[in-house]
């Protein structure tokens, strides 16, 4: 049988092509599946290729999936359009059968699928190289557990699809099937999943750090809770808008049935994923003060920086990720970077201040108008008198004239400072997760030893392309090591899955699925806790903030709602896919965005001065209509398999 490069694409997986590198720079015809597996680079060639697909948590999430770009918190200039046109179309609901996507699962996801199928049929040891029985089974389950998770992350896009199990045959008269419900596939995988965990290793740290990022028994329990809170959530469980869609052989794509007990798999899910992940030595990264006191700046900060092998809270990494190119695009212009990167308001909004208290408790009638909580002592007018210090090590304003820096108090802790004198107002006082995210105007900028410049016509600002549209630059995810301008960027995993989130989503599903439950408490409060906010329930907490009280279940679902969107924020799309599975994200999305004046060239917050740059302003209306809740299957593909159905909503 010959290794045929030309071998034609579709959904149902019947492509060999780009199954590895080294295959697209051989001549057509010269290698055969034998000759393949035979040889013991070769095979691990197209292990690695079967791999191969496993999204960037840095720049092929946001630009080539746009999932990053596609929820509320990490912001591209809509100037990029030329570059990035295909993610950015989705953000203002230029969407249609016939769009392009550059990660293109329905393709590219069953080309893995298949190549993954030939490794399990043909690889066999091979002694007399160092391949044996025991290292191709390991392979071989390597395999399965990408064929698997291919499939989620296809059905998690999809909502119904082609299914096959082994390999497809090119002269199967059933060959067009049609789509299998988005249960029957989550059961199928979730079987998968619970298998392989009890036959993968829960880590390589004994192996080469070559190994780091290949699938474990881990892995596999971290994606199995994360579909199954999926599958337990509003969009999929028992969600009236899809009564009477159906796919070709009758079957309803999803159930129109609510399932409580479909909270309570989620739950046990997450918790057997937190047991094992505990039980293989993970856990939650965290940095202290010298008086052995949480620093939850520098904690936070170094969740997404420690290599996989020194990271406690990694549970499924990529060990190569483009994080040079995102950091790239977060750096201001003026300090040879592609600034343009940004956040939304209502991220920065999101925020609590450091007593715990939010400022912002909802809008009246559109993100333009907050409803401000007196009491909690924020303000939107005005300018700080003092800096704001922290006990921290975080030195976020290193060579800045004037300002704090590493300095030793007489605590003997070390002492920063976040915020500078003359800030304005909305920025200060606010919890450290904040000054993880959030660039503002007029904000020192160690790499450049001066402030970020964005007011329009600035060195940092617009009216390019290469400019924050809503007057901030996002910080998350980019190392204060970095320098753009001397090409210095520190190496990091990127990292895909980590127990801060499986914590949230164990508390999220165990409210719903037992409401009252001592757990759910206790693992919210360990994110409270090493992010230094106040923690829930009653009394002082560890950190001596006197507790937040939460009465019933609803409260408690708003607070891991929004502990998600400040904990989880520009990480992996996950803000997205919480919009979807929440049905919030027509609510959410669908209206117009709003930042900083993007166009002012004054440092006023004057609302009755045009000119003033800290005023909210509407920059964007973004669109999101219920068809795109799921992707639609390209038109091209229905047109050659009658079989197919095209997703919710997109035939109208």
């Amino acid at each position: 049988m010959k290794l045929l490069k030309y071998i034609g694409l579709s959904f149902l997986g019947l492509s060999l092509n780009s199954c590895s590198d080294y295959l697209d720079n051989a001549p057509d015809d010269t290698l055969t599946i034998e000759m393949v597996f035979n040889d013991k680079t070769r095979t691990e060639d197209w292990l690695s290729g079967v791999y191969n697909k496993i999204p960037d948590p840095y720049w092929g999430l946001l630009r080539d999936y746009g999932y990053d770009s596609m929820g509320d918190d990490l912001d591209p200039s809509q100037r990029w359009y030329q570059w990035w046109g295909n993610s950015l179309n989705f953000v203002i609901g230029q969407w249609f059968t016939n769009s392009s996507w550059d990660a293109a699962l329905w393709n590219s996801c069953p080309i893995r699928i298949r190549s993954a199928y030939l490794f399990i049929e043909n690889a066999h040891a091979l002694p007399d190289q160092g391949v044996s029985e025991e290292k191709v089974e390991r392979m071989k389950n390597e395999c399965r557990f990408l064929i698997a998770y291919y499939y989620w992350m296809t059905l998690e896009a999809y909502g119904s699809i082609p299914f096959f199990d082994g390999l497809a045959d090119v002269n199967d008269p059933t060959l067009m099937r049609g789509q299998v419900p988005f249960d029957e596939m989550v059961d199928w995988i979730d079987g998968q999943l619970i298998d392989l965990s009890k036959k993968l290793p829960a880590s390589w740290v004994s192996e080469s750090t070559q190994f780091y990022g290949r699938a474990t028994s881990i892995m596999c329990l971290a994606v199995r809770a994360r579909m199954l809170l999926f599958a337990a959530s509003p969009l999929v469980n028992g969600n009236d808008w899809y009564k009477g869609f159906k796919n070709y052989d009758g079957k309803d794509r999803f159930s129109q049935t609510y399932d409580a007990t479909k909270w309570k798999r989620a739950a046990d899910a997450c918790k057997d994923l937190i047991d094992a992940a505990h039980a293989a030595g993970h856990g939650l990264v965290y940095a202290y003060n010298a008086d052995g006191s949480i620093d939850p700046f520098m904690s936070c900060y170094n969740v997404l920086f420690l290599r996989g092998d020194q990271n406690p809270e990694a549970l499924f990494i990529r060990a190569d990720s483009n994080y040079s190119e995102f950091e790239k695009h977060a750096t201001p212009r003026g300090a040879s970077g592609n600034g343009g990167l940004g956040v939304y308001q209502n991220l920065v909004d999101a925020f609590s201040m450091k007593d715990g208290s939010l400022p912002i408790t909802g809008y009246k009638g559109s993100y333009a108008s907050p409803v401000i909580n007196d009491k909690s002592g924020y303000t939107e007018r005005g300018f700080s008198n003092e800096p704001d210090i922290r006990k921290t090590k975080y030195n976020l304003y290193r060579n800045c004239p004037g300002a704090t820096i590493d300095s030793l108090g007489t605590d003997g802790n070390t002492y920063n400072q976040v915020a500078a004198a003359g800030t304005y107002n909305m920025y200060v006082n606010r919890e450290p997760r904040f000054y993880l995210t959030v660039m503002w105007n007029r904000q020192w900028y160690h790499q450049a030893n001066r402030e970020v410049q964005m007011m329009s016509n600035e060195q940092d600002g617009g009216p390019t392309h290469d400019a924050p549209q809503a007057g901030y630059l996002n910080r998350k995810k980019v190392s204060l090591e970095q320098n753009q301008r001397d090409g210095i960027h520190p190496y990091r995993p990127g990292i895909l899955y980590r127990l801060g989130e499986a914590y949230l989503n164990y508390a999220e599903a165990l409210n719903e699925a037992d409401p009252g439950n001592p757990d759910i408490l206790k693992y919210l409060n360990l994110i409270r806790e090493r992010a230094g906010v106040p923690q829930y329930g009653t009394g002082v907490d560890s950190n001596g903030f006197n507790k937040i009280t939460l009465n019933g279940q609803e409260e408690v679902r708003q607070a891991i709602y929004h502990e998600r969107r400040v904990e989880l924020c520009c990480e992996n799309g996950i803000r997205y896919f919480d919009l979807r599975r929440w049905k919030k994200a027509e609510e959410v999305l669908n209206q117009p965005m709003y930042g900083m004046n993007f166009g002012g060239t004054e440092l006023s917050d004057d609302p009755n001065n045009d000119k003033a740059f800290f005023v909210r302003k509407q920059y964007i209306k973004r669109v999101y209509e219920r068809k795109f809740y799921w992707y639609p299957i390209y038109q091209e593909e229905i047109d050659k398999d009658p079989t197919l159905v095209q997703a919710p909503f997109w035939d109208e």
